[in-house]
């Protein structure tokens, strides 16, 4: 079997897998294609430290603490052994944080006996599935796999369901500052957000901006277009810098003269002179002076 099609019959597998998770599974049952499924203390369960999911909403598990307090676990915690007697969680560490806020003293677990690789996409699929990761965590996923595994974003776009260009977009987003990226794991920016201001010249300050003001996406896109436009110009350079000295000491001698802002603008043994006037008085002014001559 080549590398490309065992890739993709693992991902059609993790998916299924996924959907067997969703499913309510009596404790003294196993599903099918899994090795076990057993109660286990839950101080001999831990967190996989290489979980892309890094931020968990208090709130959310005091909800979901609540919930299993009342119903229990309806669905296990995916783990896999380290030891004789100790796991480490695959996919359900919200579950198993939850668990412990409700004083559970043993909890559901289905077994998998699976390499580093698999329990990494294990944990993506799952949380990618059900919209648990923020946009960061995700792309964070996908690069660890990419880095430590050798996956391409075509592998990444099967295992997870998604299109390739969904993958690329979201590790574009690890091209920003780590202030936008902090707002990007906050919620205070979306991906879209982001993802608009890969390009610009001062991401942080625009992505400020763009929070203070509660713009929208399209918002963002407008400001950040503006601010990749004004890039793409050449820097104007100074009139003055291009100016001989008698020229520039005429514009003086004829700004004190008239009380107006002077420009001389000489090339060639030709040019055009500028006088700037600020009200109508000012102007009427510049009109007597030329009409004397």
């Amino acid at each position: 079997m080549n590398d490309d099609l065992s890739k993709r019959r693992l991902g059609r597998g993790l998916a299924a897998l996924i959907g067997e998770m969703d499913q309510p599974v009596p404790v003294d049952s196993a599903p099918r294609g899994v090795s076990a499924d057993r109660m286990v203390p839950i101080e001999h369960v831990s967190r996989n430290p290489k979980n892309p999911r890094r931020n968990f909403d208090d709130g959310e598990l005091q909800d979901l603490a609540s919930s299993i307090r009342q119903h229990g676990i309806v669905q296990p915690v995916v783990v896999r052994p380290r030891s004789a007697e100790r796991y480490e969680i695959i996919a359900g560490e919200r579950r198993w944080r939850a668990a412990q806020l409700a004083g559970l003293i043993e909890i559901p677990v289905i077994v998998r006996d699976v390499d580093d690789r698999t329990a990494l996409e294990i944990a993506i699929v799952e949380n990618v599935q059900r919209s648990d990761l923020n946009p960061l965590e995700e792309a964070l996923g996908y690069e660890q796999l990419i880095a430590e595994h050798g996956y391409t974003q075509n592998d990444l776009g099967e295992i997870i369901g998604k299109s390739r260009s969904h993958v690329a977009n979201s590790l574009r987003l690890l091209k920003l500052p780590d202030p936008v990226r902090d707002m990007l794991a906050a919620g205070s920016l979306s991906a879209g957000h982001a993802r608009a201001l890969i390009t610009t010249s001062d991401p942080v300050t625009l992505a400020r901006t763009i929070v203070n003001k509660g713009m929208s996406v399209r918002d963002a896109e407008r400001l950040a277009q503006n601010d990749i436009k004004a890039q793409s110009e050449p820097p104007s350079v100074s009139k003055a810098e291009q100016k001989d000295s008698d020229t520039l000491a005429l514009e003086r001698t004829l700004s004190d003269a008239l009380g107006l802002d002077v420009k001389i603008n000489h090339k060639n043994g030709s040019g055009q002179i500028r006088i700037g006037y600020r009200t109508l008085e000012q102007l009427e002014e510049i009109c007597r002076l030329l009409e004397r001559r």
